[in-house]
């Protein structure tokens, strides 16, 4: 935990330069919304709702909840992260709420309770217990209240490209579909995702996209 914490608190440095525009800040804050097709159609009108974001980051999504008119808490366990989002929320003068704590944590570190728990993106390839995810993200619920979760699929996390002899590529399933919880996978890449060649110095863990599989299952299991 201590590793991936402290590469996403290196992650955050660079991601709030936003040197590539991945994360779109500088359109934030001239108004756009940071929420992707998928999210927008699926959650409806959120004016009026109580919604805590698990694992907020820079909380952009988290203040475009805000924006749509809902009251708002973020929580990631970066300080980089939460900083940088807290800052974010009083630039541009919207109300939210960031709290830094471990999302294990979330029950003792959030009072009160959602009518909805929002987690997008990269979210349970970190997780390695995704049963134990589900019921703390269930305890935050208030009574009909409701899980928002959407993530990549795990089959995508499995394949790697690969230089063939003639000097074609092709596809391979490099990873096993099911990573136990005490043997991550390391990776060891030197750049972070948004394309940003600035090096990151502390390699990144990452536990089994099956954990994305079993997720499903585990909460229909909680009622």
């Amino acid at each position: 935990m201590e590793l991936n914490r402290a590469n996403w608190d290196e992650r955050a440095l660079i991601h709030a330069q936003d040197r590539t525009g991945f994360y779109r800040i500088a359109e934030f804050k001239a108004g756009a919304d940071t929420l992707t097709p998928i999210e927008a159609a699926e959650l409806g009108d959120v004016a009026g709702l109580r919604i805590l974001h698990l694992q907020c980051h820079l909380g952009l999504d988290t203040l475009s909840l805000a924006r749509r008119g809902a009251q708002v808490t973020g929580l990631d366990f970066s300080g980089n992260a939460i900083a940088f989002a807290r800052e974010l929320s009083s630039t541009i003068g919207l109300a939210a709420t960031f709290v830094l704590a471990d999302v294990s944590d979330v029950r003792a570190a959030v009072p009160g309770e959602f009518d909805l728990v929002y987690a997008t993106w990269g979210v349970l390839c970190w997780i390695p217990d995704v049963r134990l995810w589900l019921r703390n993200a269930a305890s935050m619920l208030a009574t009909g209240g409701r899980l928002y979760l959407a993530d990549d699929h795990p089959s995508a996390a499995q394949a790697e490209w690969a230089e063939l002899a003639d000097g074609s590529s092709a596809l391979f399933v490099a990873e096993t579909w099911r990573t136990p919880a005490d043997a991550p996978l390391m990776d060891e890449a030197p750049h972070t995702y948004t394309g940003d060649t600035t090096s990151s110095n502390t390699p990144r863990r990452a536990n089994g996209y099956i954990r994305f599989l079993r997720s499903s299952m585990a909460f229909s299991k909680l009622g």
